[in-house]
């Protein structure tokens, strides 16, 4: 009774804001009509995706000839044509009559392949798990990856660099019996499928990650293809020692009792799930585990990426506390990690997940609070040299897109007011200072979602006094192109 009367306030709450807008649709106001029927739920938006050839923007919209069916439209930036990409009637297979529904998609490097996602499951929070797909654009063949696996078992498929494999997570559902956690490859046409971990289980995850990882880091990809393809370096995860935690389910519940949900979950000072990292062959055989020194439960592994050849793996670790973040390059062949750059403060420190490869891997950009204020550092490969491209007395809140191509970094800051955010860029080899690309006029809190070639942008930008507004702008010039219906 008293979490109804609670709804009830929340829903007269809401009932004072719309009531001015549309008294006819309010008069009887109702829990069930907000949070059952969703009457005043505003229209959710598309999402956009920047292709990184700088063709333009992907949307998957509804198709117009095929029921229930979805295409992956192109649409391109500076005229608003549209191409389809992918069409619904190529989405059928065999043997049945009704369309995959795209929820994401990926091409091969050359462009000729599609892998499609659907029939996802959450995990955590998010819809990591589901089916994968194979469209080959020229001749419309069709299969399925893992077409021996359950229904909606695999995480994180990807093509391999050259397209000729696709590598993925697979979890059976709870439902199904035992979860395992091992990494698979097999070939594009869905031949050859190769097991490469076989200890995954409840408590050992390869490729993927547990809760803490997950909530607090962010990480939830755990594995990837060498640039040459012949390996795959990955994460794997050991929570076999970690307590258990007991959650009362009251809102999922299919009738008036609450449930329990036990899971994995290591709360202050108790033990945290051992973490490392390993290489093995794409054609399997043993992992080479890297020898990153300190303690595997009282570290954290918060980001791994091959280092910018296919030899050395670059790795970040946290201390517990978060205040120490060290760069490691470890020989995939030996094992063997150095520390080429170490990054402290006093209070807590984030991952740097905006790292970017400069030159070939001669040089990185890093973010770092070293300096008192959060900046762009350009850092040599040896970890020696370091220049910061963003002094000044402001922080750089957040990277929206480095164009290593053209030349520059994007980024949002509020130099004057928190309150006001504003779109900046700076070149990347420091030749430059901050330069604002928001117009001045246009005071208050923007946000942008740029192309990969730093020429255009999806604009969201409210205040006070202005509901928020979303337009198609071009780069450097911020000129407005159109006013934009269904993205974000």
């Amino acid at each position: 009774m008293h979490f109804k009367n609670a709804l009830l306030a929340i829903a007269f709450i809401m009932l004072s804001t719309i009531a001015f807008i549309a008294p006819s649709q309010a008069k009887e106001l109702t829990v069930d009509q907000i949070f059952d029927n969703k009457a005043f739920k505003s229209e959710r938006s598309k999402s956009a995706s920047w292709l990184k050839d700088g063709s333009g923007y992907s949307l998957i919209e509804k198709s117009d000839t095929v029921k229930d069916g979805f295409d992956a439209n192109l649409y391109d930036p500076a005229t608003g044509k549209k191409t389809t990409l992918i069409k619904a009637e190529d989405l059928i297979p065999t043997g049945t009559d009704k369309p995959l529904k795209i929820e994401d998609f990926t091409w091969s490097d050359d462009g000729s392949l599609a892998l499609i996602y659907t029939n996802s499951l959450k995990v955590w929070r998010y819809k990591t798990q589901g089916d994968y797909w194979i469209l080959n654009r020229e001749t419309k063949a069709l299969h399925k990856v893992g077409k021996k696996s359950l229904a909606s078992s695999l995480m994180f498929a990807k093509f391999s660099p050259d397209g000729t494999k696709i590598a993925y997570v697979q979890k059976i559902p709870a439902k199904n019996g035992k979860a395992i956690h091992d990494i698979y490859v097999e070939g594009v046409d869905g031949k050859k499928r190769k097991r490469l971990t076989k200890d995954g289980s409840m408590t050992i995850f390869n490729g993927t990650f547990d809760w803490v990882y997950e909530e607090e880091l962010s990480l939830r990809d755990g594995f990837r293809w060498s640039p040459d393809s012949k390996k795959i370096a990955y994460w794997q995860l050991d929570s076999s020692k970690v307590r258990d935690f007991t959650m009362i389910n009251n809102t999922d519940a299919k009738d008036n009792y609450p449930t329990l949900h036990t899971f994995s979950y290591p709360k202050v000072g108790e033990t945290n799930s051992a973490a490392r990292i390993g290489v093995v062959s794409a054609r399997g055989g043993k992992t080479k585990w890297m020898n990153i020194p300190g303690d595997k439960r009282n570290h954290y592994l918060a980001w791994m990426e091959w280092a910018a050849n296919s030899t050395e793996i670059a790795v970040q670790q946290l201390n517990r506390r978060q205040n120490t973040n060290r760069l490691f390059y470890a020989n995939a062949k030996s094992g063997k990690a150095t520390n080429i750059f170490t990054d402290k403060d006093d209070a807590w420190l984030n991952p740097v997940t905006d790292f970017t490869w400069l030159n070939d891997g001669a040089e990185f950009l890093w973010v770092s609070e070293a300096g008192g204020w959060r900046q762009i550092l350009r850092v040599s490969r040896d970890g020696k040299t370091v220049k910061n491209i963003t002094p000044g007395a402001f922080d750089v809140t957040r990277i929206r897109r480095i164009d290593t191509k053209g030349g520059y970094v994007y980024f949002d800051a509020s130099p004057t007011d928190p309150q006001r955010m504003y779109l900046y860029r700076v070149a990347i080899d420091g030749s430059s200072k901050a330069e604002r690309l928001t117009p001045q006029d246009q005071i208050g809190i923007h946000s942008y979602q740029i192309s990969h070639d730093g020429k255009w942008a999806f604009h969201s930008w409210s205040n006070r006094s202005k509901v928020s507004t979303k337009h198609m702008v071009s780069l450097p010039d911020h000129k407005k192109l159109n006013t934009i219906s269904g993205f974000w």
